[in-house]
């Protein structure tokens, strides 16, 4: 009997995906090799999408690719992910009002907000997507997704490359390609709606991968795991107390709120969701599932999230944005601690992306041993 294979799932959120590096970086500390890659399969979506292909790259050597990853989010500016000079931002803002006042005359709207060519660049210099190839062909990695949402179809893509015996897959409003990935399918996954431009795969415009993304755990059973890492970029628990709010919310507010619902809720409900079907399968023996013929079989799932609110610790930090970047946020009201939950998904500055490695590090430490558990370390 083969030993179960595990996946990882990294989740979306912008700048918040740092939070991950710190997670891998104390998962590395507890392997005994820690080259060997402990994830078979990977699941990208939006910027944990960046991580994924990172990971997938690096995959004959995990501990690298977590170096790697170090490297970059603990040196991030916001220059290297779009135009943050006085020109861009002005550019940028000057097109969004020009469409308001005369879009109707001359019916060019603007793409995005923001031009994220500098993350192409970055992204360019540092992925080689031929060695995802090479790490399936020597049996270091079994598959890689990056999710996608179709603007035409409406439909959630997972774009995914891995062994030949792997078959796409359809259900409602979910699809599985098997392809070359590629730059373009990172930059499609990770353009955030409105703030980031959309790319055109194929035959139809996607954006960020996190929109209508139903069941974002289901890529990696499709995939072949047996159990399940899912790595968050927010706080997937409820908040117990209610704060009262006195003051209309600002624009900023409005916006964070979004972006939350799109990179947060759908997890929370497909994590619930599996923890109902493998209760079901629990009280069914396994005998009568094989007669029956039932594929469904029971996941074992582990989540990691962060244990402070994001939008929080991206507040204290916000003043290291550039300052052209700061005066757009500040008339939309995200640079105070109600508009925080925006700031923190375009923060992509050191002294913020730094204290979500830290804390994602400190989270993962202080749940060693049920890690070690998950990865049957012990």
């Amino acid at each position: 009997m083969s030993p179960p294979r595990a996946a990882l799932i990294l989740t979306g959120g912008g700048a918040r995906a740092a939070y991950q590096v710190g997670v891998l970086k104390a998962i590395r500390e507890l392997l005994p090799e820690p080259s060997r890659n402990p994830f078979p399969i990977l699941c990208g979506t939006s910027a944990g999408a960046l991580n994924a292909a990172t990971m997938a790259v690096w995959a004959e050597d995990f501990g690298a690719g977590v170096d790697n990853l170090l490297n970059v989010w603990g040196n991030f500016n916001a220059h290297q992910v779009y135009r943050a000079d006085p020109l861009g931002i002005g550019v940028a803002g000057a097109r969004w009002l020009s469409a308001l006042a005369v879009g109707w005359i001359t019916r060019r709207a603007p793409r995005s907000l923001l031009d994220n060519a500098p993350l192409r660049r970055l992204l360019e210099e540092s992925l080689d997507f031929d060695r995802i190839q090479q790490a399936i062909d020597r049996q270091a990695l079994h598959s890689v997704s990056i999710t996608c949402s179709g603007y035409s179809t409406g439909q959630s893509v997972s774009f995914f490359q891995g062994r030949t015996d792997l078959e796409p897959w359809r259900r409602s409003q979910r699809v599985g390609a098997h392809v070359k990935l590629s730059l373009d399918h990172l930059m499609a996954s990770s353009a955030i709606p409105f703030i980031f431009p959309a790319v055109r795969l194929h035959r139809e415009w996607f954006g960020d991968g996190s929109m209508r993304q139903v069941a974002p755990v289901s890529p990696a059973i499709h995939m072949g795991a047996d159990k399940i890492l899912v790595i968050g970029a927010g706080r997937l628990a409820d908040e117990n107390a209610r704060p009262r709010g006195e003051a209309y919310p600002s624009l900023a507010q409005i916006a964070g709120h979004a972006l939350s619902s799109i990179f947060l809720d759908s997890m929370s409900v497909d994590l619930e969701r599996m923890t109902r079907i493998n209760h079901t399968l629990s009280l069914i023996p396994e005998d009568v599932r094989r007669q029956q013929g039932m594929s469904l079989r029971p996941i074992d799932v582990l989540v990691i999230a962060p244990s402070q609110r994001l939008d929080h610790l991206a507040a204290l930090h916000a003043r290291a944005l550039p300052w052209a970047v700061r005066a757009l946020l500040r008339g939309i009201g995200a640079m105070n601690r109600g508009g925080g939950a925006l700031t923190s998904y375009l923060l992509f500055e050191r002294p913020y992306t730094q204290a979500l490695i830290d804390l994602g590090y400190a989270d993962t430490q202080s749940r060693a041993e049920e890690l070690r558990a998950f990865l049957d370390l012990n």
